[in-house]
């Protein structure tokens, strides 16, 4: 008996999901709990297990479709089953794919055509981003050997493919128009409309919410940086592991969100939500764009800990391979821009959460010390927060807490 398995709400509100990849061919045996599609969500590309044990009759759609909450995922039927022509994919009505989106990771596998007579498709496994560089690189996936595991083609080998300088400055020369002619770009003057990818469709959405509803403020400060310089450089010598800046920060953070819980708060309508557990969101730079990762319950967690799970969740969020639960329900944001170089901003507050900290790049400054002149690393902070929850004083409060953490770590590693 052929039973439908409908698109369930693997996220928060999640409405749509766009399909990677079909991990059980039509036709194919599933047992119950096993992968049968890859699927992005807004923020992550997602497996989805079959809740039934059997043979697939029928996908729900084609690789890069787009299909609702709620819409026939997959149809499957009892051992041996044969597909009517009602589960067929190839009689029933031709579905329409969405646009392809630039620079998405929907396209993590595909069916290449054979390369010649006779010969079996290949099907190419690899990560969305290993794919996003070929295609940039102009590198054919389907002649790479892959050296990754079952296969999969790696980064290392889409750049040994990839090819020579001497190979692209040829191609480059060959482009260039001769004396005489006009460019082509410099005559036309045409723009260029590229649609966004999902991922940032999604982070335009929630800034513009963020920004128009909730009234910001960002008050701005700088760290004497020595000891916590030192005190980072001390245990990743000891555990001869490079320990994050963001894990030291988060623990000395725990202890102001604890002595100001409006930090650590929703606004739900005329009501104010505190939350009795910390969990952290960490910003990550990903090629497709800004992903918030949660660290849970961070308060309960030892530094080293802390460290080991930014390194986890920032490997993730690149590979977009994390769940849905790991993208979702910070109660505060860290955001690390001195990772990539930046100093003081005017970070956007998380829609569903009352304050940001924006931690920049320390620098050696000269400093006042004890009425001496002194070099020291500076590292500038910017804390933005919601004003209808939090007024300035808080924040300044707040603030200096955090300060007298970052500048001494003892107070909060002994805790």
């Amino acid at each position: 008996m052929a039973r439908e398995f409908l698109l369930p709400d693997i996220g928060e509100g999640l409405t749509e999901a766009e399909i990677v990849r079909w991990l059980v061919p039509e036709g194919g045996r599933v047992e119950a709990d096993q992968p049968v599609v890859e699927v992005e969500t807004d923020k992550a590309v997602v497996e989805i297990p079959s809740p039934y044990a059997g043979t697939v009759l029928r996908h729900g759609g084609v690789e890069g479709e787009t299909i609702r909450v709620g819409s026939v995922l997959v149809v499957i039927g009892d051992d041996g089953e044969i597909a009517t022509s009602t589960d067929s994919t190839s009689e029933r009505e031709p579905t329409h794919a969405a646009p392809p989106i630039v620079g998405s990771l929907s396209e993590e596998a595909e069916v290449l055509s054979p390369v010649g007579a006779g010969e079996r498709t290949k099907e190419v496994k690899a990560l969305p981003i290993v794919r996003k560089l070929a295609r940039e690189m102009g590198v054919d996936l389907g002649q790479v050997r892959g050296s990754g595991p079952e296969g999969r083609v790696t980064r290392e080998d889409v750049l040994a493919a990839a090819p020579s300088a001497t190979e692209a400055a040829a191609q480059a020369e060959e482009s260039t128009p001769q004396e005489g002619t006009a460019s082509p770009s410099e005559d036309s003057g045409e723009d260029e409309r590229r649609p966004l990818s999902r991922l940032r469709r999604t982070i335009a959405s929630n800034m513009a919410r963020s920004w128009a509803e909730i009234p910001h403020v960002t008050t701005f400060d700088e760290v004497d940086a020595t000891r916590l310089v030192e005190i980072r450089s001390a245990l990743s010598a000891r555990h001869e592991v490079k320990l994050p800046m963001e894990a030291l920060v988060i623990k000395a953070v725990i202890p102001a969100l604890e002595a100001f819980p409006d930090f650590n708060a929703t606004l739900d309508g005329d009501d104010l939500i505190v939350h009795g557990a910390h969990h952290i969101g960490i910003a990550v730079d990903t090629p497709d764009g800004l992903l918030v990762a949660v660290v849970r319950d961070a308060a309960a967690l030892a530094v080293l800990d802390i460290a080991s799970e930014v390194r986890r969740l920032g490997e993730g969020a690149r590979e977009r391979s994390l769940a849905p639960d790991e993208l979702t329900g910070q109660t505060f944001t860290v955001s690390n821009i001195g990772a990539v170089g930046g100093g003081q901003g005017t970070p956007i507050v998380p829609y569903g959460t009352t304050a940001i900290l924006s931690v920049g790049r320390a620098q050696e400054k000269v400093v006042v010390s004890n009425g001496d002149l002194a070099i020291a690393p500076i590292m500038p902070l910017s804390l933005s927060y919601d004003h209808r929850v939090i007024d300035g004083a808080q924040g300044r409060r707040f603030m200096a807490l955090v300060i007298e953490n970052l500048e001494e770590p003892a107070l909060f590693l002994a805790g």
